[in-house]
């Protein structure tokens, strides 16, 4: 069996303090081979001049300023490879065997797009997922986004295909596009973590929450089409999740108020 070739596409935007980690995860990738793409958003924190030093060749696209749906896009219209993955700058890749297994279950499945799952890297220190995803269906992908992107590897004929990501989103790009793609081929999933997926303060999914959930509720509802009931089901669940993401927003940023929320219920358990 001949190993496809691999389009990894970075977007960039004043990474230096993450992208080290994520190349290095790239560079060590055993028996494949990679076409390595780049695209900037315009850094000026020494991005670029890390990239440049790459010992290899890489393709590099500079300037792209148009959000990340964009970027990505063009990521993709610079890529030579049959398969095409979205790495992002502050994610890497858990092992040197990562591409090749995903290039064997390919071949065996006869897949043409496919995802497995991430670990969590929290100030250093690699975390399981905090929820057990679903098994696919895209049914259950209506009802919530559970593909992590970093993990997500796709046929770029399939891609192309699909219409690629959306530009007038700014959150649920990915969901949607995973939506577009399941009416047109079912994933392979993979219950293994295959990167680790880098949570901090100034991430988008994390800094935006709200608003990133009110996209996805779009998204969900725009490919759900006219049904009343599906359409009432996805706003309530909607209505929970938002309720959920503002208490623990609030918990973030004044503990105290969980800490007399425990010692209330403690209270109360005793009496």
């Amino acid at each position: 069996m001949s190993s496809p070739l691999f389009s990894i596409i970075t977007c960039t935007l004043n990474s230096a303090g993450w992208i080290d980690e994520s190349i290095r995860s790239v560079l060590c990738q055993r028996n494949v081979t990679i076409d390595y793409v780049f695209v900037d958003g315009g850094s000026t924190d020494g991005t670029l001049e890390k990239l440049r030093a790459i010992p290899r060749e890489i393709t590099l696209i500079e300037n792209r300023r148009n959000g990340i749906s964009d970027a990505m896009n063009a990521g993709v219209a610079a890529a030579r490879g049959d398969i095409v993955a979205h790495l992002h700058s502050d994610d890497y890749y858990l092992h040197p065997d990562v591409l090749i297994s995903v290039a064997h279950r390919f071949a065996s499945s006869g897949c043409r797009w496919l995802f497995g799952r991430t670990a969590r890297a929290i100030d250093g220190q690699l975390r399981p997922e905090s929820y057990t995803a679903p098994r696919y269906s895209r049914k259950r992908l209506l009802n919530g986004n559970f593909i992590p992107h970093p993990a997500t590897f796709v046929e770029r004929r399939l891609l192309n295909e699909s219409g690629l990501f959306d530009t007038r989103l700014r959150y649920a790009m990915d969901y949607d596009l995973w939506l577009r793609l399941s009416a047109i081929a079912d994933p392979f999933q993979l219950d293994d973590a295959l990167t680790a997926f880098r949570e901090h303060a100034g991430s988008l999914s994390t800094r935006d929450r709200i608003a990133a959930m009110k996209e996805d509720l779009a998204v969900r509802l725009a490919h759900t089409g006219p049904k009343p009931l599906r359409r009432l089901m996805h706003h309530a669940r909607f209505l929970v999740r938002r309720r959920r993401a503002q208490r623990h927003l609030i918990e973030q940023q004044h503990p105290e108020l969980q800490n007399h929320e425990q010692t209330s219920n403690r209270s109360l358990n005793n009496a």
